[in-house]
């Protein structure tokens, strides 16, 4: 596949990315399991989406741009890409999750089956028929993640900020390794279509600005994302400055 680049060992990266799930498709509005299924357009509503994401990241630098190779996060990225000049690299690793045989069947029919319990429950254990298990797409979703920061942030230092497009799972999964959580407990985690969540990573621990974000922008939260490079702040800190609020 044209312009992929293959993941390596993560060598403790410094950048912050950007999560952004693609925006509404056909498949959420009706409520299929689109998992790898190919031409899946964006709705008129994820459509909009895509256009507004343009402003919603207005005066965010962006390093680059990464993505799953599915045709929902192309059509979700298209107007920021054109807007910025910026050509998204594809990486596998971040596609959709390979739902097997319960791809292209509706939500309300796959709750009758016996493993969606093992999907709610235990997350871990669960292994789709004929396709893959989440804790391998965790595996290669946090190893592509952490590979592209680290590279990232070699180029940038540590103000890298980056944007990867992908799924609804497969950042929740991200998100999951990011706050330290069992993958048990990652059906937790809400991310809507067209949602940003955010996650600057350093030597020692990754800190995890926002989460599920559906509003106006996220500048405020990457200005100072390496102000405190791998400290937490004790008490809590005080927050976005007064001028990066504004």
């Amino acid at each position: 596949m044209a312009n992929t680049l293959a993941t390596g060992d993560y060598a403790g990266g410094v950048g912050t990315v950007i999560l952004l799930r693609h925006a509404r498709s056909d498949a959420n509005g009706s409520g299929v399991l689109a998992g790898r299924t190919p031409h899946v357009d964006l709705d008129d509503t994820g459509r909009g989406q895509a256009v507004d994401l343009v402003g919603r990241l207005a005066g965010v630098e962006l390093a680059g741009i990464v993505r799953s190779p599915l045709l929902r996060c192309a059509e979700t990225l298209e107007p920021l890409a054109r807007a910025r000049g910026i050509d998204p690299v594809v990486d596998d690793g971040l596609c959709e999750v390979d739902y097997g045989d319960w791809t292209g069947r509706s939500l309300t029919e796959l709750q009758e089956e016996p493993q969606w319990r093992v999907v709610q429950a235990r997350p871990s254990a669960a292994r789709f028929p004929g396709g893959e298990g989440l804790s391998h797409v965790q595996h290669r979703a946090v190893e592509a993640v952490r590979s592209h920061d680290s590279r990232f942030g070699a180029e940038g230092g540590d103000s890298a900020v980056w944007l990867l497009c992908s799924h609804g799972d497969v950042i929740k999964s991200i998100l999951a390794d990011a706050l330290g959580m069992h993958l048990d407990l990652f059906q937790r985690l809400v991310v809507d279509p067209g949602s940003l969540s955010v996650v600057r990573y350093t030597e020692l621990r990754p800190f995890v600005l926002r989460i599920n974000d559906t509003g106006a922008g996220v500048s405020d939260f990457v200005a100072d994302s390496a102000a405190t490079g791998s400290d937490a702040a004790v008490g809590g800190g005080a927050g976005a400055s007064t001028a990066d609020a504004e």
